[in-house]
């Protein structure tokens, strides 16, 4: 019982932090091209908070859908998140500014990283040898 009533108390305090009202966005525009018989295929729509949304596509050589597009959304200081994207049958790729990179390489290898790579390559000779006195 004691249990229930503490699970009672901690939902209230967290439906207090909930916002009371989440209202549907009004879409603003909304285009679909539906596919033909090249399997061409197109969509649009744009959000009275400033969500939008482009693709278009068609059937890729092997069968597959190969679309390009880009969306971007308001963020919480002003500017706007922009993303444009590729997807084939290499898989999908996105390209925005807001994306982490991966470091240049070759970089530098850590000493410890080169020590575990050594030492394992003694293991692994070291047990080539003892598999050849075994036959």
């Amino acid at each position: 019982m004691k249990l229930v009533a503490i699970l009672w108390v901690v939902s209230v305090a967290v439906a207090e932090k909930l916002p009371l009202e989440a209202r549907p966005l009004e879409i603003l525009r909304s285009d679909q091209h539906n596919p033909n018989s090249e399997g061409a295929h197109s969509f649009d729509f744009e959000t009275e908070n400033g969500i939008s949304f482009h693709m278009s596509g068609s059937q890729g050589p092997t069968g597959g859908a190969n679309s390009i597009g880009d969306w971007s959304y308001p963020l919480g200081d002003g500017s706007t998140a922009e993303f444009k994207f590729v997807a084939d049958e290499n898989g999908y790729q996105p390209e925005s500014s807001l994306l982490p990179v991966a470091p240049a390489f070759p970089h530098p290898i850590p000493d410890f990283v080169l020590r575990q790579i050594e030492f394992a390559e003694q293991q692994r000779a070291a047990e080539a040898r003892r598999g050849s006195y075994e036959n």
